[in-house]
Formats: C-alpha cells, sequence, structure tokens
C-alpha cells in the first residue's frame, strides 16, 4: 500500500512517500521537496554477529542522471569512489544516528541514500538525513529516533529554514542542525564570524522548526511501522565484573593519574594483562568478558574523577588549554608552514600559492564549480603509534579537513585582490585530542607566513562534556580519552570577533540550550587565549608572499590583441610559457594574469607581451628592424607583428637614389611614426627621427 505525508518546515513542504519503491528493504521512503527526490533504504542481517560494536554503514549517492547531466568522467559512469560531498554528506547521515542504536544490538545494517532529482535550489543531503530517520522508525530495526533536520542561515537580522542556495550565498551563518523531540544531537557549519548568542539562537530555531518532521515520523511509526527487533544484551556475569574491578581499582587509579598518553596507555595495556591472567582460569568460558568489564570500569572511573573530584587525567581544571608553542617558517622551500603544538597533539601545516589554472575542478549535481582554497587533512599511523596501510583519504580524513577548511575561509582575501589559489595541507605527527583544531591554528599560521593577507587570525577548540545525572561538566580543549569516554565532541573554530565554523557530535539523547550556551561562551575564552599564543609567534601576515611563492603580476591590453598573445592553436602562448616557465592566464577582458617562479623572467614576460600588445603612437619614436626592402622604400618592424612603411624620401634629408644605399635588410633603425591611416597603414620617416635624436 502506498502511503504519503507531508511535513512543513518553514515556507518549505516535505513530502514522504513509501509503499511504492524498494519494497524488499526492510525500511524505504522517497523524501521529496520542490522537485528534489531521495529514496533512502536500510537493510539489517537478520543474524546478530556479537561483534562488540555496531557495524552500521551509509551510504550516499548523487546520480548525474537526476540533474540532466552524463559524468565527465572516462568512463562516462559515476565513478566507484564517492566524492567528497557525497562523504561528506554520509557522516551527517551517520553521526546523529549512530548513538541511537541500542547497547548489544550488531547486526551488519546499511543506510543507502541515492538522489534521483535534483531541484537546483533544494539541497538533497538534509532530505536524506529525514529519510534515513524515516526508513529506520518503519522497518523493524531498534531504533531510539525519530530524529530530524534542517539547514539554518542567517540573512539580513532573519533566520532561515532550509535556504535556497541563492539564499545560502548572502548567509552569515549556515548550519545543519539535528535533534530528537527534546535535544539537539548534531551540529555542522560556518558562519562569518558570528557571535556566540546568534549562533545559539540560530541552533535552537532549527530544532524548533523540525518538529513537525519528528511528528509525521512518529505518527508513520506507529501507524504502520513494523514491530522492532528484539534485542537481547549478552549476559553479564556480575560476580566477574565485580571481582575485575576490584582486581583493577589500585592499577586504574595509577592509570588515569599518568598524564602522558603513551605511557598511560602502556600501563593499562599492563594492567589489562595482570587482570586477564589473574582471573582467566575462574573466570573459565567467560574470560573474553574481562577486556570489556575493565574497559566500562576504566571509562566509570575517569568520569566519577572528573565529576566528583573535580580532577582531569592531566591535572588541568575544566576550562584550562594545553601548553601551546607555534613556530613559523619550518620549512625552507614551502611558501609558508607552520609547526603548532597543543600538549601531545602537533600539526605541521604547509601552505602553497599558485596560479588559477591550480584551482580545484569539482563536478557534481549543480554543475561544475572551482575551488581557489583547499585544506588537506592527513593522519597518518605513526601520529598515535599505530601500523596500518596508506589507502588514502578516509572519511575522517575528508570531514576534518573540511571542517578546518570552512573555519579558514571566512578570513580569506577576495580573488579580486589576492588572485592565488591556495593549497594548505596540515600533516598530523601527533594525535592526543583535537587534531582538527591544531590544523585550523596551523593553516592560520601557515597562511601569514606565506605572506596571504588574511583579515584576522583564526582558532579552533574542542569543548566535551560529562554528564551524570544531574551534574554537568563542560571540558575545554579535550585529550583523547576525554572524547573517547565522555559525552560530548563540540569544535568551535572562530577569530576574536566571532565564529567562523562549528561541529558537534554527542553519544547522549542530546544537549539543551543551557549546556550548549555554557559550552560555546567557555570554547571563546579558549579561542581567545590561543589566539594569544599564536600571536606571540606571527600576529600578522608577512609584508610579502615568500620569495619561492609564483610571482604574480596582471596588465590589460586591448581585447583585439588577444589574439597575439595566443597565436594559431595556442603556439605563441605555449611557446612563452615555457621559454619564461611562467603560467599565463588571459581573459576576455583583456587582462592578462602571469604567475611566474621569479621576478626577473616576470619583468621579462610582461615587456614581450606589452611589445607584442602595443598600439603604435603617432610622434613617437620606435626602434625597429628592416624586414623588406622595395624600390620605394623600406618596411620596419616597430613592434612585434606590427610593420610599418618608411618612404624613400623618408629615409635622409637628401635626395635618396637608392634605398639599399641607405638601409639594408637586418639593419636596426630608429624610425618615427608620422602617421596612420584610417585602414590602420603606419607612416614612418628615418630622417624625422634622426632629426628628433639631434635636437
Amino acid at each position: 500500500m502506498i502511503r504519503t505525508v507531508t511535513a512543513q518546515v518553514g515556507d518549505q513542504s516535505i513530502a514522504f512517500e513509501t509503499g511504492k519503491m524498494a519494497k524488499q528493504a526492510d525500511g524505504s521512503v522517497v523524501v521529496s521537496c520542490g522537485e528534489t527526490m531521495v529514496l533512502v533504504t536500510v537493510v539489517a542481517e537478520k543474524e546478530s554477529k556479537n561483534l562488540g560494536f555496531l557495524p552500521l554503514t551509509i551510504e550516499y549517492q548523487e546520480k548525474m542522471y537526476a540533474a540532466g547531466r552524463i559524468p565527465g568522467s572516462y568512463f562516462r559512469r559515476e565513478i566507484g569512489r564517492p566524492s567528497e560531498r557525497e562523504t561528506l554528506t554520509c557522516r551527517l547521515i551517520d553521526r546523529p544516528l549512530r548513538p541511537l542504536f541500542p547497547d548489544g544490538y550488531s547486526s551488519e545494517t546499511q543506510v543507502i541514500a541515492t538522489v534521483f532529482s535534483a531541484d537546483p535550489q533544494v539541497e538533497p543531503d538534509v532530505l536524506a538525513m529525514n529519510g534515513a530517520s524515516m526508513a529506520l522508525a518503519l522497518s523493524d530495526i531498534p531504533f531510539a529516533g525519530p530524529i530530524a533536520a534542517a539547514r539554518v542561515a542567517y540573512i539580513g537580522g532573519s533566520y532561515v529554514l532550509n535556504p535556497s542556495k541563492a539564499q545560502q550565498e548572502k548567509a552569515a551563518i549556515n548550519l545543519v542542525v539535528a535533534g530528537t523531540r527534546n535535544a539537539v544531537v548534531m551540529v555542522e557549519g560556518k558562519a562569518k564570524e558570528a557571535s556566540e548568542d546568534e549562533v545559539l539562537e540560530a541552533i535552537f530555531f532549527a530544532h524548533a522548526g523540525i518538529q513537525p518532521l519528528i511528528n509525521v515520523q512518529i505518527q508513520w511509526q506507529d501507524e504502520i511501522g513494523r514491530e522492532k527487533r528484539t534485542v537481547t544484551p549478552p549476559e553479564v556475569n556480575e560476580e566477574l565484573k565485580a571481582k575485575v574491578e576490584q582486581a583493577a581499582a589500585a592499577g586504574i587509579e595509577e592509570v588515569l593519574q599518568t598524564a602522558e598518553k603513551m605511557a598511560r596507555s602502556d600501563r593499562y595495556g599492563n594492567l589489562r594483562q595482570e587482570v586477564q591472567a589473574q582471573l582467566a582460569e575462574e573466570a573459565g568460558e567467560d574470560a573474553g568478558q574481562i577486556g570489556a568489564f575493565l574497559d566500562e570500569y576504566r571509562k566509570k572511573r575517569m568520569r566519577s574523577q572528573i565529576v566528583e573530584q573535580g580532577r582531569r587525567i592531566d591535572g588541568r581544571a575544566f576550562t584550562d588549554v594545553r601548553p601551546i608553542t607555534c613556530e613559523v617558517g619550518v620549512l625552507p622551500r614551502a611558501h609558508g608552514s607552520a609547526l603548532f603544538t597543543r600538549g601531545e597533539t602537533q600539526a605541521l601545516v604547509i601552505s602553497t600559492l599558485g596560479s588559477e589554472r591550480d584551482e580545484q575542478h569539482v563536478e557534481g549535481l549543480a554543475g561544475d564549480a572551482y575551488r581557489r582554497f583547499m585544506l588537506h587533512y592527513n593522519f597518518p599511523p605513526f601520529c598515535v603509534g599505530e601500523v596500518r596501510p596508506l589507502r588514502g583519504p578516509s572519511r575522517r580524513d575528508i570531514g576534518h579537513g573540511t571542517l578546518a577548511r570552512r573555519g579558514v575561509e571566512a578570513v580569506l582575501p577576495a580573488g579580486d585582490s589576492f588572485p592565488y589559489t591556495l593549497r594548505v595541507v596540515s600533516e598530523v605527527l601527533e594525535s592526543n585530542g583535537s587534531s582538527s583544531m591544531a590544523t585550523v591554528c596551523g593553516a592560520s599560521l601557515a597562511l601569514m607566513d606565506a605572506g596571504v593577507p588574511i583579515k584576522t587570525p583564526v582558532s579552533g577548540v574542542a569543548m566535551g562534556l560529562i554528564k551524570e545525572g544531574e551534574q554537568v561538566v563542560v571540558l575545554t580543549d579535550i585529550l583523547g580519552d576525554e572524547d573517547h569516554l565522555g559525552d560530548m565532541d563540540f569544535k568551535v573554530v572562530g577569530t576574536s570577533a566571532g565564529i567562523t565554523g562549528l561541529q558537534m557530535d554527542i553519544k547522549i539523547d542530546g544537549v539543551d540550550r543551557a549546556i550548549m550556551g555554557r559550552a560555546l561562551d567557555q570554547a571563546k575564552d579558549g579561542r581567545l587565549h590561543i589566539l594569544g599564543k599564536m600571536e606571540e609567534a606571527l600576529a600578522t601576515p608577512r609584508a610579502a608572499v615568500s620569495e619561492h611563492a609564483p610571482r604574480y603580476v596582471t596588465l590589460r591590453i586591448n581585447p583585439d590583441k588577444i589574439r597575439d598573445i595566443i597565436g594559431p592553436g595556442g603556439k605563441v602562448i605555449r611557446e612563452m610559457t615555457t621559454e619564461f616557465d611562467s603560467k599565463i592566464d588571459v581573459d576576455d577582458d583583456g587582462t592578462v594574469k602571469i604567475f611566474s617562479n621569479s621576478t626577473e623572467a616576470a619583468d621579462a614576460l610582461v615587456k614581450r607581451i606589452e611589445e607584442m600588445t602595443a598600439i603604435p603612437e603617432v610622434g613617437r619614436i620606435y626602434e625597429g628592424e628592416v624586414r623588406t626592402i622595395k624600390d620605394f622604400g623600406a618596411f620596419v618592424q616597430i613592434l612585434p607583428g606590427t610593420d610599418g612603411m618608411v618612404h624613400i624620401s623618408e629615409l635622409k634629408n637628401e635626395r635618396v637614389q637608392k634605398v639599399t644605399d641607405v638601409v639594408k635588410e637586418g639593419d636596426i633603425i630608429k624610425v618615427k611614426v608620422i602617421d596612420i591611416d584610417n585602414r590602420g597603414r603606419i607612416r614612418l620617416s628615418r630622417k624625422a627621427a634622426l632629426a628628433e635624436s639631434e635636437e
């Protein structure tokens, strides 16, 4: 039976349809808004694998036919590897859903969202998020939802739900917010130095706006949803659990008082071996639970230490930031570089300047786009003391790089005033929490070191949360263990004036306005502290770009002369590019942009182009080569591609019998332009040039 229901979100009507497509999936729904349609399906294996973790896979696909386009790849089909946008949308869907599956559920589960039709003004990512929740709600898969999501923009002092792309371009705040009926569970987005109050209001404006989506999901779940599967958590040997805690009590206290990450890890590993050796024989068939009991005990003791004793693992106060050191110019040949270290997290960040030809070409449903600022984040295994194969950027790498890029791009100079293409690469060398925020800080310093005139420095800090009953602790600059064992990871990026980017994920039912406001205020203090430390290394951008960066020169020529620079089939511009080892970009309006690795080459290339495109002026003296001799005079090239004629009577003051008595082909002579007729023919005079030189 085909069922349809709609919900009004802001000015948009979002429709859900089920029972028509993909009926063999455990749950399927088509979500529509405008002319955008997304099919979302969910399927779970019937058998639980008891893996000890949730084997959840999220896939999001944008099909080019949805926008009436043929893929530009060699095979003319969507390639197997997801695009950056598809990867980021997978993360958007995954993050609010994952915490809502019950403990003990470990059936292989897959959510697939496919864009079937794409309206240029209606984003499919938010529709896919809502469709995933609805599909799970209608299925028999255990799920503590529903959740709903919306995009919110702050435009001209007003908040707008699910803005169009045109509206998003004008927005001072642009966020995706996901939540349950009572709380916010995820935030992702960027801003243009917005205040904490403006961001907080945007988040809860969106949360209020998604309630109709929550209501229709609850309504359908009650009316047509399938009965949920029963999840039977593994039996817990309470007696063994108590013995594990008793055996580990002293050792856990020692572990939680070890500030250094690797030493703490080693001590915990040794403790695990000791407890397992002590209790394995007695535990018998339940020996496999010893490790899980110990992990659970460590989490309980760490949280108790923070909430009840007010003491963090490394001894800091809740609002303290770890020690920071900043160095710039650490790589001699890079255009800009910075080494940012905060506690045991370290990022080497490098900035490179290029020409317009280095822009990233991005193919998507909305058409081709070009990105002049790229930020790439790399998390190699050695940064956490691990061994694993290098397989290219992971979803996490792409997500962290995008978060940092959004936070930094708000302060970049405009392309018309600083036309370089910018690439920033963050190599995480050590990690103990908040490497993405170290990337933000390092990127800001590396750009300034390269001489990029950014508006103001940017920093970032990761906030954590420990919530035990009514007791709530917000932590500034969280360690890896505080992230792993805590309830929230809230990353806030910004300048001294306001927020430029943020990302929040939680592991509990949600956070209310009071907790989030407190976290934002505390993050501001941390952000300003970090900016002060960065200023000690480099307060403002360097006055000029690095000596190793390409020189950028721009000049204007007559558009009619563009063909002279390009040449037949691009021959001339290719020859100049090779000869001067430079990149040359020519716009239709006659703007010529030159990127060269040396000042000398750039100056020489400018001179060549000026000569090639110069327009002869009447009354001006030129030095040119005699190209052709005729009985009546000589033709002289005064500019590249531009010849004029010196009549025999204009060669000398006295009568000349033969032209060759005065000049020969190949001679370099000075001539004066005495006339240019309406057909562009140029009359030259040698005798006038000689007379003027004598004067």
